[in-house]
């Protein structure tokens, strides 16, 4: 077929023509008028050098440099110049899914060492080789538990990420789901509620801890009573609070899910991040993507194995568990690398630093005239406050003093407008809190 780019309209008509329609509208007749491109009218080409400092101009204009002190699932934590120099290893930059053994040994047992090390950080006996992100994880765990119940309703507790639960309606809206959300009280699940709506239609009850408040909750009992009702209970964590916190394994959940972001990945606009996901063992094959295993070859000499992969392509359309297929395997393998350089006693030290820096925060923020700082629950790293105005108001008017304070609740909370999410990481020194206390005392009064 003939190529053209399209400069002149002779260029488009002999276009047109070559694809066998005879108008720009015949060519998109099949979209509805209001979703069709408004124009065509479009700027010519621009050389490299061109396009580079367009974009830089461009680049100038956000606002950079802020001290971030926003979290809700994403966190300013610092990275060892380690974990960068090893990732950035060509040996780890390999084609996407190792499906010759014999020639992806490597990348196989790396695959093997960051389950590994999943599972002893959740306290859980199986993982996954990563899923997308947090969010998608928790997802995926929720149809795991309808396909190992064969039931069809799903309880979320409140505290969990609206981001999360936004994902996973989004996600299921086209299936026959029932989702009913439970309310938070005082920082922690209501379990009066939890315990009412459980019954033997109810697949999987979802919680998350520390919460999106920031608060710490023991869910053990709720996982008794889930059982009791043949029920599976599903945990959404933030993995760097695990070097101090209750896993979900000793609380007895089925299923963990998790953002990986914490365990050395930068912010990186958005992603790509890592989807974490970890269950028992008896639940091993309902679990989604692909699985490394440990076995011997021929001559008896240990190896690594594609264990177990559920994709349709693999096995059979109807036994599939999910079309997951190509994931985030580089960004498993530079968390384990980071977990590695941490080492348990380093996540143990690093997670109360965190604990440490967001208590002498919390105290700060506490002497300013107005503002309340939720203390009905322990937290984390991330606590709750209250303003005297509108949040929104409030970060906005912080940025000009050069802070990211937090994320206003009132956007997914109706009702909290007036409430705002902080997050205190190792980053954060004693004369950044200081000046943030100060800023936000200035921005308050």
């Amino acid at each position: 077929m003939a190529s053209f780019i399209a400069n002149t309209p002779a260029d488009v008509e002999a276009m047109l023509k070559t694809i066998g329609v005879s108008s720009i509208d015949e060519l998109f007749a099949d979209i509805k008028r209001s979703h069709a491109p408004k124009s065509f009218n479009i700027p010519s080409g621009k050389s490299e050098f061109e396009v580079t400092e367009h974009l830089s101009r461009l680049a100038a204009k956000n606002a950079a440099g802020l001290i971030p002190f926003i979290g809700g699932g994403y966190y300013d934590h610092f990275i060892p110049a380690a974990v960068t120099a090893l990732i950035s290893r060509g040996e780890f930059a390999t084609a996407y899914t190792p499906y010759q053994p014999e020639c992806s040994q490597g990348t196989l047992q790396a695959l093997y060492e960051y389950q590994s090390a999943i599972c002893t950080l959740t306290g859980m006996e199986v993982a996954n080789a990563s899923l997308y992100d947090g969010g998608t994880a928790l997802y995926e765990a929720a149809m795991m538990a309808a396909r190992l119940t064969g039931r069809h309703k799903i309880i979320m507790d409140g505290g969990v990420s609206p981001i999360y639960r936004k994902i996973l309606k989004t996600y299921t809206s086209n299936l026959h789901y029932e989702f009913t959300e439970t309310p938070v009280v005082h920082g922690q699940s209501d379990r009066p509620q939890i315990r009412k709506l459980l019954d033997n239609d109810t697949a999987a009850v979802i919680l998350q801890n520390p919460n999106f408040f920031g608060a710490i909750d023991d869910h053990a009992d709720i996982v008794i009573k889930a059982h009791e009702q043949g029920a599976l209970v599903i945990e959404s964590v933030y993995p760097l609070s695990l070097g101090i916190l209750k896993t979900p394994g000793e609380m007895g959940a089925d299923i963990a899910t998790g953002e990986g972001q914490s365990l050395g990945l930068p912010l990186n606009f958005g992603g790509p991040y890592l989807g974490i996901i970890a269950t028992r063992k008896k639940f091993i094959r309902a679990m989604p993507g692909r699985i490394v295993g440990q076995t011997v070859d021929k001559n008896g000499k240990r190896c690594f194995v594609n264990t177990l992969q559920a994709r349709e392509q693999h096995i059979r359309r109807e036994k599939a568990a999910s079309n997951i297929c190509t994931n985030v395997s580089l960004c498993a393998v530079q968390s384990l690398i980071y977990m590695s350089l941490l080492g348990k006693e380093g996540l143990k030290e690093l997670a109360q630093l965190n604990l440490d820096k967001a208590e002498f925060a919390r105290q700060e923020i506490e002497k300013i005239p107005g503002v309340a700082v939720k203390r009905s629950s322990p937290t984390f790293n991330e606590f709750t406050v209250v303003l005297p105005k509108d949040a929104s108001q409030v970060v906005e008017a912080m940025i000009t003093k050069g802070f990211a304070a937090g994320f206003p609740l009132g956007r997914y909370y109706p009702g909290m407008e007036n409430y705002m999410i902080v997050a205190v990481t190792e980053k954060r020194t004693k004369e950044e809190i200081l000046a943030y206390a100060k800023a936000l005392r200035e921005v308050i009064h």
